[in-house]
C-alpha cells in the first residue's frame, strides 16, 4: 500500500471518490476532514496511484497508542474489488492486529475478506449493521470541493447564538465544558476513553445544541472525523417538541453553507429515530453502514 500525502494527490482522491458516493461515504468523509486541517491525524493508504481499487484510512501511529482505545483505533475502507481485500489486509504493514479495533464502511462485501484475515490470526470479529441515511446534498456532490481549505474553527460558524422559533430555546455551538454531559449521555459513552475523544470531536468538528432557558444544553449533535453525524441526543422534558428538529435545521443549513459532507445511520429497531431523521430530510441510502469490532486472543 502507498501512503499518500500530497495535498493535491489527496485532494484528487476526494474528487474520484465522489463519483462512488454513497459506497464511499465513509472514506470521502474522512479524507474531507484530512483536506481540512486533520484534526484526528489520520492518513490514507491507497493499492495504488493515479489508479486506485482499494483505499484505506487510518489514525497515524503516533495516535494509536492505546491498544484498547475503540473511539481512537479505527480503519475506513472503500474498495471497487471488495473480493481482493484479503490480499490487501494480509499485508502486515496496513492493519495492526495485535490491537483491538473496528473497520467501517458502506459495503457488505468488505466483511468476507475482514473475517478471513481476522479468522487466520485468531482474531475475533464482531459485525454490527446500521441503515445509512443521506440527504440529496451528499448524493449531488460529485466532484465539486468548494469548501475552503483549512480547519473547521477557521471557518467560522453561522447562526450563533441564534434564536429558534421557540424564544426559550436558543441555537449554539457546543463547547468544550458540555462534553461530560455528551459523554453521560451517550450510549457508547460514559467512559475516559469517550469523554477524550468526544472533547476532541467538539474542539475541531462541527458541533451543535439548543440551549436552554438556564443557558445549558437540552439537545445536541456532533460530528466524528469520517463526517458522520454522532451522538444526537434530546433530554427527556424537551422530546415530542420538534427540539431536534430544529437543532438539524440550523446545523444542516450550515454544512450545505460550507459544503461539508454528512450522512448519519441508525438502528434497524430504532423506530422513532427513524421518524425523526426523515422529518429533517433524510432518506435511507442505497446501502447500508457496516461496522467489524475485531478483538485479538488475549
Amino acid at each position: 500500500m502507498l501512503l499518500l500525502r500530497d495535498s493535491l494527490k489527496l485532494l484528487t482522491l476526494y474528487k474520484s471518490l465522489a463519483r462512488s458516493i454513497p459506497e464511499s461515504l465513509k472514506v470521502y468523509g474522512s479524507v474531507h476532514h484530512i483536506n481540512h486541517g486533520n484534526p484526528f491525524n489520520w492518513e490514507v493508504l491507497v493499492d495504488s496511484w493515479p489508479e486506485y481499487q482499494t483505499v484505506i484510512v487510518r489514525p497515524q501511529k503516533q495516535e494509536m497508542i492505546d491498544d484498547k482505545d475503540l473511539y481512537i483505533n479505527r480503519y475506513s475502507i472503500f474498495s471497487k474489488e471488495p473480493q481482493k481485500l484479503q490480499e490487501v489486509l494480509k499485508n502486515c504493514g496496513v492493519i495492526n492486529w495485535k490491537q483491538v479495533f473496528q473497520i467501517e464502511g458502506c459495503q457488505e462485501s468488505l466483511g468476507a475478506g475482514i473475517r478471513t484475515v481476522a479468522f487466520s490470526k485468531s482474531v475475533r470479529v464482531e459485525y454490527l449493521n446500521l441503515i445509512l441515511y443521506v440527504t440529496e446534498d451528499i448524493l449531488q456532490l460529485s466532484d465539486s470541493n468548494k469548501s475552503k481549505r483549512g480547519s473547521w474553527c477557521e471557518a467560522g460558524y453561522p447562526d450563533d447564538e441564534s434564536e429558534s422559533e421557540d424564544l426559550n430555546l436558543k441555537y449554539s455551538q457546543m463547547n468544550v465544558s458540555h462534553s461530560e454531559l455528551v459523554n453521560d449521555c451517550w450510549s457508547l459513552g460514559k467512559n475516559e476513553r469517550s469523554l477524550r475523544y468526544i472533547q476532541r470531536c467538539i474542539q475541531t468538528l462541527p458541533a451543535c445544541c439548543m440551549l436552554g432557558p438556564d443557558g445549558t444544553p437540552v439537545a445536541w449533535g456532533a460530528m466524528d472525523p469520517t463526517s458522520e453525524l454522532v451522538m444526537a441526543y434530546t433530554l427527556a422534558e424537551y422530546r415530542s417538541k420538534g427540539t431536534m428538529r430544529r437543532l438539524m435545521k440550523h446545523y444542516l443549513k450550515y454544512m450545505r453553507q460550507k459544503n461539508i459532507p454528512f450522512y448519519l445511520s441508525v438502528l434497524a429497531e430504532n423506530e422513532k429515530s427513524h421518524r425523526s431523521v426523515k422529518g429533517s430530510g433524510f432518506f435511507v441510502a442505497p446501502c447500508a453502514w457496516h461496522q467489524w469490532t475485531c478483538y485479538p486472543q488475549e
